[in-house]
Formats: C-alpha cells, sequence, structure tokens
C-alpha cells in the first residue's frame, strides 16, 4: 500500500526553503573575506578624484598662493626686545638694561623697509565711486496681450524685435559675434551649440543638474557661459565643447549672466546677491548685495552701470567699479494691470548705452533714459568711506 504524500501550502514550502537555506549559510555567516587595505584606498582615491577633483585642484593652487605671497612678504620681524644684548649670558642676581634696539637695526638694512610696512596694514577701504545720474521712465510700449518675456536690439539700433515664449522650453539664445554660431539653453539641463549655416547641432554642452536659464557668447576666453537654477555658472570651451570650470559660490538659483562691454569680466544674479566675476578663469571679485528679490535679469552699458531687474518690479543701479547702489526704481504698472504684475523679465541697453529696453510682466516694453537735468549737486552720492569687507564666497 503507497503511503500518501502529504500536500502542503506554497506558504509552508517557501518558509521551509528559507529555513533551509538559513541553517546552512548560518555558520559561514561570520567568516567574511579580508578587505584588502590597497584595493580600499584606490577605491577612495579614485572616488574622491571622481566626485571632487577640481575642488582639490583649486585648494593646490591657493596654498601656491598663499606660499609665494609668503615668500615674497619675507619673514616676519622680530619682537622688540629680542635682540642679541639679551640673549648674552648674565648672572643669576645681575640687573641687565634694557636695550631695544631691533628697531634701529632694522631702520639701518633697507632691505628691510618692507618688512616694517607689512606690520602695520591698514584696512582697505571701498574707492569712492563715480557719479552716475540717475535714470527716469522715457517711454512705455503697450499693446502686448501677455507677458514680455525677452527683447532684442537690431544692430542698426533702430529696431526693437521681441519674442514671446518658446514652445520648446528654450530659456535663452545668444549669437556668437565672430562666428556663425548660435547658442540655446534650455529646460533640458544642456546648452546647445548650432551652426547657423548648415543648422547642425555642434555641440551639447552637458553638466547642468537644472534648468539652464541664461547663456552668453564672447569672442576671447571662455568663449561661453552658462547659468543655471542649479545655483552654478559654467565657462565652457567651444571648440573642445566641455566645461573649463564650475562656479559655485551662488546659494540659490542663477537666473542671469552678462558681460561688461569693455573690460574682460562678468557677473551673475541671483536671489541671494549679484557676483562679480573675472575671465577668463572665473576669479570672484566682489558681491553686490542689496537687491532683495528674485533677480531675473542684467545689464551694464560702456559707462559701468550696471542694472538689475526683479520680480518684483524693482529695478536696482550699481557702479560697477565700486559696487555702489546709487539709484532704486519701482517699475510703475501699467493701468489695468494688477500690482502683481510688476515683474522685469528682461531688459538690454541699446548700441548707445544711453537707453535701457525692459519687458515686463504688465504686458509692455518700457524705456529708460538718464535725467539730463540732473547734476551732482543736485543728486549727490551718499558715500561713505566704510571699511570694505568683501566675501570670499
Amino acid at each position: 500500500m503507497t503511503e500518501e504524500v502529504q500536500r502542503h501550502s506554497v506558504h509552508t514550502l517557501v518558509f521551509r526553503s528559507l529555513k533551509r537555506s538559513h541553517d546552512m549559510f548560518l555558520s559561514n555567516q561570520g567568516l567574511l573575506p579580508p578587505v584588502d587595505d590597497t584595493a580600499e584606498n584606490t577605491r577612495k582615491v579614485v572616488k574622491a578624484r571622481d566626485c571632487y577633483g577640481m575642488v582639490f585642484d583649486d585648494v593646490k593652487k591657493m596654498q601656491a598662493m598663499k606660499h609665494l605671497r609668503e615668500a615674497e612678504a619675507g619673514p616676519n620681524p622680530p619682537p622688540p626686545g629680542t635682540s642679541e644684548v639679551e640673549s648674552a649670558p648674565a648672572g643669576e642676581g645681575a640687573v641687565v638694561p634694557y636695550t631695544d634696539t631691533s628697531l634701529m637695526n632694522r631702520n639701518q638694512q633697507g632691505s628691510n623697509q618692507n618688512q616694517i610696512t607689512n606690520i602695520v596694514k591698514r584696512a582697505p577701504t571701498m574707492p569712492k565711486p563715480k557719479w552716475h545720474a540717475p535714470w527716469k521712465l522715457y517711454r512705455v510700449i503697450a499693446g502686448h496681450l501677455g507677458w514680455v518675456r525677452c527683447v532684442a536690439v537690431e544692430p542698426g539700433n533702430e529696431v526693437i524685435r521681441h519674442y514671446h515664449g518658446h514652445l520648446s522650453a528654450v530659456y535663452s539664445l545668444a549669437l556668437h559675434p565672430t562666428i556663425d554660431v548660435l547658442l540655446t539653453a534650455g529646460r533640458d539641463s544642456t546648452a546647445r551649440v548650432w551652426d547657423m549655416r548648415t543648422k547642425a547641432n555642434i555641440h551639447t554642452l552637458t553638466g547642468h543638474t537644472h534648468t539652464v536659464s541664461t547663456v552668453i557668447a564672447q569672442a576671447s576666453e571662455p568663449q561661453i557661459i552658462t547659468g543655471s537654477h542649479d545655483s552654478t555658472v559654467r565657462l565652457w570651451d567651444l571648440a573642445a565643447g566641455k566645461s573649463i570650470c564650475t562656479l559655485t559660490n551662488h546659494k540659490k538659483s542663477v537666473r542671469d549672466v552678462v558681460f561688461h562691454p569693455n573690460l574682460n569680466m562678468f557677473a551673475s544674479g541671483s536671489p541671494d546677491n549679484i557676483k562679480q566675476w573675472k575671465c577668463p578663469d572665473g576669479k570672484f571679485i566682489q558681491n553686490l548685495s542689496g537687491h532683495n528679490a528674485i533677480i531675473n535679469c542684467l545689464a551694464v552699458n560702456p559707462e559701468g552701470v550696471l542694472v538689475s531687474g526683479g520680480d518684483n518690479g524693482t529695478l536696482h543701479f550699481w557702479d560697477w567699479r565700486t559696487g555702489y547702489n546709487f539709484q532704486r526704481l519701482q517699475a510703475p504698472v501699467q493701468p489695468g494691470s494688477m500690482d502683481s504684475e510688476a515683474g522685469v523679465f528682461s531688459m538690454v541697453f541699446d548700441n548707445s548705452g544711453s537707453r535701457l529696453i525692459t519687458t515686463e510682466a504688465d504686458k509692455t516694453i518700457k524705456i529708460y533714459k538718464e535725467d539730463d537735468t540732473a547734476t551732482e549737486e543736485t543728486h549727490p552720492i551718499n558715500w561713505k568711506p566704510d571699511i570694505l569687507k568683501r566675501r570670499k564666497f
């Protein structure tokens, strides 16, 4: 008589299989293979170099510059009272007169004059800013049925062309000044380089992790600079299509970047502050703080007037060299629009630098110009030579 096989549920069979596997490997659970220290250290070094290679390079450069400055400054002078007279042996109860000859010896040596000047370092003060005439609203151009997001000036300085949004999620356009290249930046976290003659996509500049909100181009290096909502500014090599360096000083999204028309410098705008940089390596110059708004756009003219436009409709005018905020304006809202539609989306100076053209959320284009009747006596500079306190980042 055959013995009937006892039937079990699938749950019971799976549980028994797990128990057998557990019993089999339980004895070897603590017998892990030894860790290879060499391989582990190599893995850590490779990973650190891959993730923080540029940071390591910057640290080495800063250390090299520090050593170079220390070598140029020379050794620190000895403190008063540590001359050779005091180091001579004397009896325990002898009274040694105090004779400070260290300053006399240093004065006799012409090579140590720089050391004396290095002892007393005066705190740097802000230079007096250049006077700029205040700006006023000159003309309002109405007729749009929606937000005016961007504006461009025709090379002949006669025609204003405007573009209202893009269905392809392109946030910024730029033309290279010397070659037939078009640059675009968009919501796909990339910037693209196009050949205008063949319409071919030459390079796709990848590296940003969020929307690339602005792209600008110039003839000298770096030829391309982008700003992104990932709070970084990147400098690009146009020929290779690769990033030269990444500026991570901003703490919030960067919405606009602008070149100075004469100096080899550029500025970037973010809700935390406006920062000035020097080309070609992106050296940080100074912060321009005080525009407490989401900064959508920047513009600068050859006279050194930097203008920042905020999402709340405010315009701040700065002296480029000193960072002095000499004027603040609130853009008037067009009659019939809500007060919340007082945002400034984009701005540009005309080719003469005497007219500022802005596009705003109240569906208008506004043109500003300098007040011809203003003088340095009627609008003096409210400047105090305070001690210059520049942030390191």
